[in-house]
């Protein structure tokens, strides 16, 4: 428990408005987006600013509290969940826009700006954010940066990591600090930068951040390409590419996931295909127009056994909404569900979908899998019960598989949910001994008294 005068300190910093203490609030703070794990912190706080998050630190420091930062809690891997108690700094509140340099193509903007809010204000002056995780009514850019997200639009745009020039941080000490700039080339000294993207709030508090933007595209025409086998639409993947085009999104369903969203809102997806890709292409009207023709082309020769061309967009916004509503649909069927983000080379996509198939028959469990296959990146699901011992530990065997099956086939056991508290046993299958190593004295030089997000990412 933290003492009544250190929560009084807490006050006087943020005013009593934003320091939260009853038993409900603190059962609010308590979980993520995943089922798992739920612990409730000793105190939630809110800082309006900068110095307020300097000065909560310099006394979390001092005091060797454990500090969780949190953003919208959407994240699914454990990684704000305050295991240790202590306090939750929730950054919600410092959410504002600070600018946005259209002829730098830049924003600056504080780290609880929901997704959502952000890229409504830059399509406002022709402009977004490419970085497009499926939680983006929730997901806050601090979390967004801690976690590295990527979402479906990475296959053409990379992912959270290429696009922030810069970001202002505060050290465990309470010590301001800034990193990189508002430049595309920066070689001043060592690039620690990159280490706070992809830290998941264990070496410090994300203040403040500079994007990198894109133009939004003039054009885009969006392709449902169906398949009786699941493996033969992980295929057409890499046929697609390899024929020249680069989609900005591949999105894959398989035929679990079809039903359900049809159960929940029907809109005509095939209820009898293993599976369905939705392809979408942007771009210049004529490139647009290309592309999507050699989409159709490739898909029929490789195995489609129908391929639609959405006739305009709001035929192309049902489809994604049916993508969107994935998760939803997988989380609404079961107490428990184990939802991964294991990523592996595009060309072993078939394997990995071929062993999830293998292991659901295995174990006797329900393994669907959904996620942006452009990039490698599936998410295989398995319901299971929490509550029922037997059948949760064959679901805990058969998840094991997968992530060491998509290590075996090349890939890394996450591509954007982070590790957390869900996969820090598989470290050491997926990096070598002097890597951790290196890893854990990065972690020690930042945050000597470990009061950072504590016991994440390493056991």
């Amino acid at each position: 428990m933290i003492k009544e005068a250190i929560v009084a300190e807490l006050q006087k910093i943020v005013g009593k408005e934003n320091v939260l203490t009853k038993k409900e609030a603190l059962r609010a703070y308590s979980y993520d987006g995943t089922t798992s794990w739920i612990h409730e912190p000793d105190v939630v706080v809110f800082p309006t600013s900068t110095k307020h998050v300097s000065e909560i630190l310099k006394i979390a420091n001092a005091e060797k509290i454990p500090v969780t930062p949190r953003g919208g809690g959407t994240n699914v891997s454990g990684g704000s969940i305050p295991v240790q108690g202590g306090i939750v700094l929730c950054m919600t509140k410092m959410n504002k826009i600070l600018k946005i340099d259209k002829e730098n193509l830049t924003a600056t903007v504080e780290p609880g700006v929901v997704l959502m809010d952000l890229n409504m204000g830059l399509a406002k002056e022709g402009l977004f954010f490419p970085p497009d995780p499926q939680s983006f009514l929730g997901a806050t850019i601090g979390g967004i940066i801690a976690e590295n997200a990527g979402g479906p639009a990475c296959v053409k745009y990379g992912v959270t990591k290429q696009y922030i020039l810069g970001i202002e941080a505060v050290l465990p000490s309470g010590e301001i600090i800034n990193l990189g700039g508002r430049t595309l080339k920066n070689v001043v000294g060592y690039d620690l930068l990159h280490i706070y993207i992809s830290s998941e709030g264990t070496l410090g508090v994300i203040t403040r951040a500079e994007l990198k933007l894109n133009p939004l595209p003039p054009a885009k025409k969006t392709i449902m390409g169906v398949y009786d086998d699941v493996a033969k639409a992980g295929e057409n993947v890499f046929k697609v590419l390899e024929n020249g085009v680069i989609p900005g999104k591949i999105e894959l369903l398989d035929n679990w996931v079809i039903n359900r969203i049809e159960e929940m809102m029907p809109m005509g997806l095939p209820k009898d295909a293993d599976a369905v890709l939705l392809f979408e292409v942007d771009g210049i009207p004529e490139a647009v127009e290309k592309e999507t023709e050699k989409i159709v082309e490739v898909a029929k020769k490789y195995g489609a056994t129908d391929v639609r061309v959405a006739k305009d967009q709001a035929e192309a916004d049902k489809y994604w909404m049916a993508r969107k509503a994935g998760f939803a649909a997988v989380f609404g069927k079961a107490k428990t569900v184990f939802a991964e983000d294991v990523t592996v080379p595009r060309g072993q996509i078939p394997a990995l979908i071929n062993k999830c198939k293998e292991l659901a028959k295995k174990y006797n469990v329900e393994i669907v899998v959904l996620g942006h296959a452009g990039d490698g990146n599936l998410h295989p699901a398995i319901l299971t019960d929490i509550g029922n011992k037997e059948h949760y530990e064959r679901a805990v065997k058969a998840m094991d598989e997968i992530i060491e099956g998509a290590v075996d086939f090349g890939g890394v056991l996450s591509g954007e949910h982070g590790i957390g508290l869900e996969k820090q046993k598989f470290l050491k299958r997926q990096l070598e001994p002097a890597v951790i190593e290196l890893m854990k004295k990065v972690k020690a030089l930042f945050d000597p008294n470990n009061i950072m997000n504590p016991g994440k990412i390493w056991e």
